[in-house]
């Protein structure tokens, strides 16, 4: 290959386009869902969560575009990325985005498509969200077992995101559950729903105790990783919502005995789990400041403000819907103004940094220390 084409093929805006870009779109999506489930309606916010959920589906349109180009034009460094165990795990993030967006459109963008078609959009979209979704949530770690060369001390939060997936289409599957033929298919899809729960939570508690650990033994994530603490509020706010959701769900798809304990459980395992998300959102608040005291500038990693926390604003919503307390009520209208302030800023400075192309440039080689250099003495 020639000089030039290699130049030409290192250029291009595309070769670094990673599977991150689609925590954007998850995050943009879950502005528009999380609006249309807070249990108070202010007004002018279901034309604001249209906005935001034609964003993200065009969003979505225009990633998985790039995406295959990228694949088709950039295959090695893809390939590099697969085996890159720092980045590998943002593959959960494609599921999450189309699961994302298909939930916005049945939840918000019903409104503007129709009823028809945005029920065909979200079971076409969550359905490819599940499969890809299952396929990162086992394809990933056993690339981490076989592949990736990991040392101790290298747990992140990052590992989270393939195995959450299963979680988020156990979250959004209900929705879809009264569209289906009564009988046979809404009781499999509940309980399929469950088994996604269930995977995706025990996968959950295998993560946590590493991740917690590198951070006792080792100290605090590098500055720019340090949003990635966030993530965990991820698996706590979707599995409470996940639960809530399927209790509405459960009450035409299964029998008495289980539909009427499913509501009992969607609050008494909520409301532990909403517990500890405060708890450790108070903790990722905390690094995040000191982050920013000693220096930490934008990076991408700045989405994982927005996904997880509007997870937790759904969860509120759930046990709020289930519990009738107006304490949730407005617990998930406040986590709803911290949501959108974060999706504002990381859009704002994720458009700053496209324009300015940082954002799409190769990623600069880490310093190398300098040689060290002998005094000869006489």
């Amino acid at each position: 290959m020639s000089t030039s084409a290699t130049t030409a093929r290192t250029a291009s805006p595309l070769r670094h386009l990673g599977p991150n870009w689609y925590a954007a779109v998850m995050g943009t999506a879950i502005v528009a869902s999380a609006g249309a489930a807070l249990p108070v309606r202010p007004p002018g916010l279901r034309g604001a969560c249209e906005a935001v959920w034609a964003l993200s589906a065009a969003a979505l349109a225009v990633l998985l575009v790039a995406r295959a180009v990228h694949w088709a034009r950039h295959s090695d460094q893809a390939r590099r990325h697969l085996g890159d165990p720092a980045v590998a795990p943002f593959y959960g993030c494609a599921a999450m985005a189309l699961l994302a967006v298909g939930g916005a459109t049945l939840s918000v963008g019903s409104g503007v498509v129709g009823q028809g078609a945005a029920v065909t959009a979200d079971a076409v979209l969550w359905v490819a969200g599940t499969v890809t979704g299952l396929a990162a949530a086992a394809g990933i770690p056993y690339l981490m077992v076989t592949r990736h060369r990991i040392e101790p001390g290298q747990a992140s939060p990052v590992w989270l995101l393939p195995v959450v997936a299963p979680m988020v289409s156990a979250a959004l599957g209900p929705a879809l559950v009264p569209h289906l033929p009564a009988g046979q298919w809404r009781a499999a899809m509940v309980l399929a729903c469950y088994a996604l729960f269930g995977m995706s939570l025990l996968a959950t508690l295998l993560i946590l105790p590493a991740v917690f650990a590198r951070l006792i033994h080792h100290g605090p994530l590098p500055l720019a990783l340090t949003p990635a603490l966030f993530l965990v509020l991820g698996p706590l706010g979707q599995s409470t919502t996940a639960v809530g959701n399927l209790a509405d769900a459960a009450r035409g798809a299964l029998p008495a005995p289980y539909a009427d304990a499913a509501a009992p459980f969607a609050v008494l395992y909520g409301a532990p789990v909403m517990g500890f998300a405060l708890l450790w959102l108070v903790l990722a608040a905390a690094m995040v400041l000191r982050a920013f005291r000693q220096g930490m500038g934008f990076a991408m990693t700045w989405w994982a403000f927005t996904f997880p926390m509007g997870t937790c604003v759904t969860g509120a919503a759930a046990l709020s819907r289930h519990t009738g307390l107006h304490a949730l009520t407005w617990l998930s209208a406040g986590l709803y103004a911290v949501l959108v302030t974060a999706w504002a800023v990381a859009a704002a400075r994720t458009v700053h940094g496209l324009v300015s192309g940082r954002l799409l440039a190769a990623p600069r080689p880490a310093p190398q220390p300098l040689p060290a250099v002998r005094v000869r003495t006489t």
